[in-house]
């Protein structure tokens, strides 16, 4: 088994179901679960299967926002995300089911938060780190809603079963998020509880996300220097094109790189990661079940492609040739294959890794100071150099950024945001920058030619959610132009 957070997931997806929807037993497990430290245990890997399903980080969720992204074209159901124009009918119930499974695993973080202090064979240190990872995974859960529908109704484990609450205002689901992660970076342990959980230098990774989002330049600055200075993480070495499987791989587990990572498997049944399916064109060796190529680029149109050096090997790494009726130039994503698969892929979705933290650091450091410094562009540089198969530590004189020539504070964030997109590519990264860095029209116009309306910019709140929740206006509190 590649995975030991894995080990009881298919069990507790139908234990968590039950829960979720009835209500009464909630006061009889209350009495006889939560007990020992197995029993929270279960309930907090239970937070997990939600959000692990293919309906979100398990496929869905990345297709959404990479077709978002300015290299990445939309086919089938999902063209319409093309016209940047929102939301069609038809990819509405995506983003349902992505709230959906959102409010499944914050409530099953609840529930843990609710109960676990009440429980009688639990130590107070014990319940410390298991409060800390279920407020982790809820504060992370919040982040996504926050980015992609702004402000969302507060659920807590003090109104768990309240139907209807309000849409909280975008601050105050931020205020919110902090409290969680700053008290998890508190109280988890510098070991994770198994592999592929939440360590307080994940803790640390995410509120640099989160101050990046709210541009607290100077406290993410210092948040990822103390992750950098740690010496718990580095680059994985890359030589050869094939290396990057070391780090995006089936068979990468635990690398030096991974700070937190969904974790999913070929086994049992149930397990895999699904996000290659939607890459990838039968037949193409790069998956043996089949492939749905969701979405595509053309290297001679699309500049972003067009324009990325092809001695950078994560060109070669992340693209593959493949025609079906678009032109000989068309080329579909290849970051996550593999070619072991039977029924579902081994990949890991990488939420946070070290790669992130470093260009993070690098842009703050110009964000928070009005220009780049020497370890800045440093930092720039050890992602730069691993991309060409060098040694991440050791200069390369030839190779290098200049920080002579990059000296102007706007000039250096646009460089470190230009070799995040290549960094990232395919990992659902890159709308969120765009969109955090305020550039998401003029970027999309000026490489896909689309004027975007701000429309676009969020995700409608589910009918779901305006039908049964009587807080919620359906038309004064849904998104512009919903």
């Amino acid at each position: 088994m590649k995975h030991s957070l894995l080990l009881i997931f298919t069990a507790l997806l139908m234990a968590s179901c039950s829960k979720l929807l009835e209500e009464k037993p909630k006061s009889i497990a209350a009495e006889v679960f939560y007990n020992t430290p197995a029993e929270v245990e279960a309930g907090l890997n239970a937070i997990y299967t939600p959000i692990r399903g293919s309906g979100n980080f398990g496929a869905l969720y990345e297709c959404q926002q990479e077709i978002y992204a300015e290299y990445l074209y939309g086919r089938g159901s999902h063209a319409p995300l093309n016209d940047y124009t929102g939301l069609d009918q038809g990819n509405v119930p995506r983003i349902e089911g992505m709230w959906s499974t959102f409010y499944q695993s914050i409530r099953n973080a609840n529930i843990v938060i609710e109960r676990a202090p009440l429980g009688k064979g639990l130590q107070p240190a014990d319940v410390q780190k298991y409060l800390a990872e279920a407020r982790f995974l809820r504060g992370l859960c919040y982040f996504y809603l926050v980015r992609n529908w702004a402000g969302v109704p507060l659920r807590t484990e003090h109104n768990t079963d309240s139907l209807d609450l309000p849409r909280a205002t975008q601050d105050e689901v931020y205020d919110f998020i902090l409290a969680d992660l700053e008290w998890a970076e508190q109280n988890l342990t510098d070991a994770p509880r198994l592999i592929g959980a939440p360590n307080k230098l994940a803790a640390k990774a995410v509120l640099t996300d989160v101050y990046m989002n709210l541009h607290q330049y100077d406290k993410a600055r210092d948040k990822a220097l103390e992750i950098i200075t740690s010496n718990k993480y580095s680059l994985v070495n890359v030589a050869v094109v094939a290396d990057f499987d070391k780090i995006f791989g089936p068979e990468a587990n635990g690398t030096t790189e991974e700070i937190f990572y969904l974790k999913y498997s070929r086994n049992p049944s149930g397990q895999g990661f699904s996000y290659p399916q939607y890459c990838h064109y039968p037949n193409s060796g790069y998956y043996p079940p089949g492939g749905f190529y969701t979405f595509y680029s053309d290297s001679e149109l699309n500049s972003f492609v067009k324009n990325w050096d092809k001695n950078d090997l994560r060109y070669s790494f992340n693209w593959y040739t493949q025609t079906f009726g678009l032109g000989a130039t068309t080329i579909l994503l290849k970051k996550f294959s593999d070619k072991g698969a039977v029924t579902a892929g081994g990949n890991d979705y990488p939420m946070y890794r070290y790669a992130d933290i470093l260009l993070f650091y690098a842009e703050a450091v110009a964000q928070a100071g009005g220009a780049p410094t020497a370890d800045a562009m440093e930092k720039l540089n050890m992602v730069h150099r691993r991309a060409y198969g060098k040694v991440a530590t050791v200069a390369d004189p030839v190779g290098d950024f200049k920080l002579a020539n990059y000296a102007g504070k706007q000039p250096f964030i646009d460089l470190v945001v230009k070799e995040r997109g290549y960094e990232n590519c395919g990992e659902a990264k890159r709308w969120l920058d765009l969109k955090r860095l305020g550039i998401a029209q003029q970027t999309i116009l000026a490489v896909k030619g689309k004027t975007m309306t701000v429309r676009h910019l969020l995700w409608p709140i589910p009918l779901p959610e305006t039908n049964y929740n009587k807080a919620i206006d359906p038309v004064k509190d849904q998104n512009p132009g919903y």
